[in-house]
Parts: C-alpha cells; sequence; structure tokens
C-alpha cells in the first residue's frame, strides 16, 4: 500500500491540527439551540453534521439550515438515504449481518443520488455517506460536473474504516473526510493518519449505538496522532432519535445544547495543553492534498448519477 508522502505537515490547509464537530444537529431547532450554546461558550464549531437525512426534511428547513449555519460560519454537513436497517429488507438486522446502513440494490443508489443532488441544489455543500459505491457515484458526478466539485463527501461513521489499507481505499473512492471507529486505539488513529490525507473524524464522546466511549482526556493524544482531525463529540445516555420529527424535537434540541458542552469542556482541555493555538480557524472548511483513484476510471460515465441529474 501507498502511503502518502510523510515530509509533508500533516495539518490542514489552513495549518490548523483540528477542527470541532457537533454531530446530530436535527433540524433547524437544533441548529439554533447549538449556535446559541457556541456563544455562551465563545466556542468555535466548525461543522454541525445531521443523522436523519435529507429525505426527513422538507425545502423549507433545509435552507433554513444552510442560512443559519452560513451565518454562524459554521459547515452543514447532511446524511443520505435510505440505509440498509431502515429499510424493507431484514437481512441488516440479522445479528452478525455486514450489510448495516449500506443500500440495497441500484434503486436504493438512485434514492441516493436524488438526495445529493437535491441537497446540493438547496446550498448544502457537505454530505455524509455510508455506502461505498454511493461515496464512488458521488464522486464520479463531481469529476464529470453533474455536482458541485466543491462538494464534500464525508464517510460516515456507521461503515468507518478501521485499518489503514480500508482508509487509503475510502479516500480514493472520493471521501474528503473520513470517519473512523470511536474504539481506535490512538496508536491506529496514527496508523490510519499514515495511510493518507483525508480529514480523520473522531468521537471524543460517542453515543450508546456506536460503543458509549468516553474519551476526553485522551483528546490531546488524539490531536497529536491523527491531525488534520475532527473532533466529534456525541452524547453517551442519550436516546436514538433517528429519524427524528416533531414527536422528538425537544429532546434533540436538549441533547444539541450538551453536545455543545462536552465540546466545550474538550475545549478547555486543549487549551490546557497548549492546543488550543492549533485549531483550524472559524469558518475553515477546506481539505486538500487527497489521493484519488485514476481519473480516467472517475471520468467512466455513471449511469444511476446520470439518470438522476438528467431525469
Amino acid at each position: 500500500m501507498t502511503m502518502y508522502d510523510a515530509s509533508r505537515p500533516a495539518t490542514f490547509p489552513d495549518d490548523g491540527l483540528f477542527r470541532i464537530e457537533i454531530p446530530s444537529v436535527e433540524g433547524p431547532a437544533a441548529l439554533e439551540a447549538v449556535i446559541e450554546q457556541t456563544q455562551r461558550y465563545d466556542l468555535t464549531v466548525h461543522r454541525v453534521s445531521q443523522g436523519s437525512g435529507v429525505a426527513m426534511l422538507d425545502d423549507a428547513e433545509i435552507r433554513a439550515m444552510v442560512q443559519a449555519a452560513d451565518a454562524a460560519n459554521m459547515e452543514l454537513c447532511l446524511f443520505l438515504g435510505p440505509r440498509g436497517t431502515w429499510d424493507i429488507g431484514g437481512s441488516a438486522k440479522v445479528p452478525g449481518s455486514g450489510l448495516g446502513p449500506r443500500v440495497r440494490g441500484a434503486d436504493q443508489v438512485r434514492f441516493s443520488v436524488a438526495d445529493a443532488v437535491r441537497a446540493a441544489e438547496l446550498g448544502v455543500s457537505c454530505l455524509l455517506v455510508a455506502d461505498e459505491g454511493v461515496l464512488y457515484e458521488l464522486h464520479r458526478a463531481r469529476v464529470r460536473g453533474d455536482l458541485p466539485s466543491g462538494l464534500r463527501l464525508k464517510m460516515s461513521a456507521l461503515t468507518g474504516p478501521a485499518n489503514p489499507a480500508a482508509f487509503a481505499v475510502v479516500e480514493r473512492l472520493g471521501a474528503d473526510s473520513i470517519n473512523v471507529p470511536g474504539d481506535l486505539t490512538v496508536a491506529q488513529l496514527a496508523e490510519l493518519r499514515a495511510a493518507g490525507r483525508a480529514a480523520i473524524d473522531v468521537y471524543i464522546e460517542s453515543p450508546d449505538n456506536l460503543g458509549g466511549f468516553v474519551r476526553h482526556h485522551e483528546a490531546p493524544a488524539i490531536v497529536a496522532a491523527a491531525a488534520p482531525v475532527y473532533l466529534k463529540f456525541g452524547l453517551r445516555n442519550a436516546a436514538d432519535i433517528y429519524p427524528v420529527g416533531l414527536h422528538l424535537e425537544q429532546l434533540a434540541v436538549a441533547s444539541a445544547r450538551e453536545r455543545v458542552r462536552r465540546a466545550h469542556l474538550t475545549r478547555e482541555l486543549l487549551d490546557r495543553h497548549g492546543l488550543l493555538g492549533r485549531m483550524s480557524p472559524p469558518g475553515a472548511r477546506l481539505i486538500e492534498g487527497l489521493t484519488r483513484f485514476p481519473e480516467h476510471e472517475a471520468g467512466v460515465a455513471g449511469e444511476v448519477v446520470g439518470e438522476v441529474v438528467g431525469a
């Protein structure tokens, strides 16, 4: 496996070592709560992400989130659907199944691409993807110009790579930012960093359905090993709210507020370790220097994407 040039600094293009992400920001009300909390704590949040999916938001809600995130100088990342665990098929729900949140069949690839096209048209510049095939289709669409070239693709923690070979493949498929399992050791995170230059996204605190790991004390070591890295703040002992709706809005808002407080706690820890000055500046989004599969492969006409874009 070819490693990236280790002589190049392991930083974001702005020379930052880390950025902060608040996940599970499920709709305009939750985003408003996040923005209020960041102002309360004077906390820089670079990215907010959502997990219920593009299909669970109407056009007005997506536009409202795009506008609010832009005004707060945050990147907004929405999840693509569908996913195997929500589908009518039963294999994703069987213990030992490897399907998980991946999509089933060409129709679900088309549904995912349609979500991506709709989100991009409404101004969303970052999409969360949980299926390697969908990731590659979207990257090829980016290369061809069927989707904006500046659209960032983020691999979900639901299918994140756990070894350096897999990490390198996911970057080459088109991921700009890659969620990895929250239980990887600091040494294992360093192994992934040695395999590519995509941003590594790590849960400093994982939600219960992803293990419930609480690793705040390790944040300085994680920054040193995994930079450039997004530090993510899930919430242990919180209900699984996907897919969210009005029946869960109060819980989603309260959880969003607490996620920001958790990030504030780790920001203070990083400051005590002298690392706060190495955080990316507010509004930073660029991720550069990535390795892809050869352009002649990425340029091949993607029938699935073409059908949706040309519809």
